[in-house]
């Protein structure tokens, strides 16, 4: 418990640092790139995407508390560059739940295949399946229920592949000279 209350207030100072700062605004961009050029809406409420990306390198890095408020930050500017219907508060707090879970599982240890399957799988199904599918609910005025269904199976066939993408890329990073400090700084070497 020590040890996590201590990661959570490294965590929290981790943006006051201009270099990190620096970082976050290029995953900003780089999600702002990838949600506006690499996304598939399929239905109203079903999309295909991979913007999430940026959002979980970030977690890694900088850890759940500078996660959560990068993804409130980020979330509210997609939606002001890219409006799709109206703003609701839900969406962003879902995003912001999604950046401490992978925070909690990603900063400062290693990160291993089965972390990443752990940690997309919890979040696909609080945030993507549980939060997501009732803000739809509310703003549609469509059961819950009727709802689910589709979008457990697409996040059930989307969960392996975003896990794999994401693992493939985060080792690729462990190898480039600029990230290793990042790598560098974990504490826990555990599954």
């Amino acid at each position: 418990m020590h040890n996590f209350l201590k990661r959570l207030s490294k965590s929290s100072t981790e943006l006051f640092s201009l270099r990190n700062m620096t970082f976050c605004a290029m995953f900003a961009a780089l999600a702002v790139v990838i949600k506006s050029t690499f996304s598939i809406q399929i239905t109203p409420y079903i999309n295909i995407g991979f913007s999430s990306i940026p959002n979980q390198l970030v977690d890694a890095f900088f850890g759940p508390i500078t996660g959560m408020f990068f993804a409130g930050v980020l979330d509210i500017v997609k939606y002001m560059i890219r409006p799709e219907g109206a703003f609701f508060f839900g969406y962003t707090f879902g995003a912001m739940v999604a950046a401490f879970i992978y925070g909690i599982f990603y900063y400062r240890k290693r990160i291993t295949l089965r972390r990443v399957f752990l940690a997309k799988a919890i979040v696909v199904v609080v945030v993507n399946m549980g939060l997501t599918t009732l803000w739809l609910s509310i703003q549609s005025g469509e059961a819950f229920i009727v709802l689910l269904p589709m979008r457990a199976l697409k996040n059930i066939i989307q969960w392996p592949v975003d896990s794999l993408v994401f693992y493939i890329i985060i080792k690729r990073l462990e190898k480039i000279s600029f990230f290793r400090p990042y790598f560098s700084q974990k504490e826990e070497t555990g599954n």
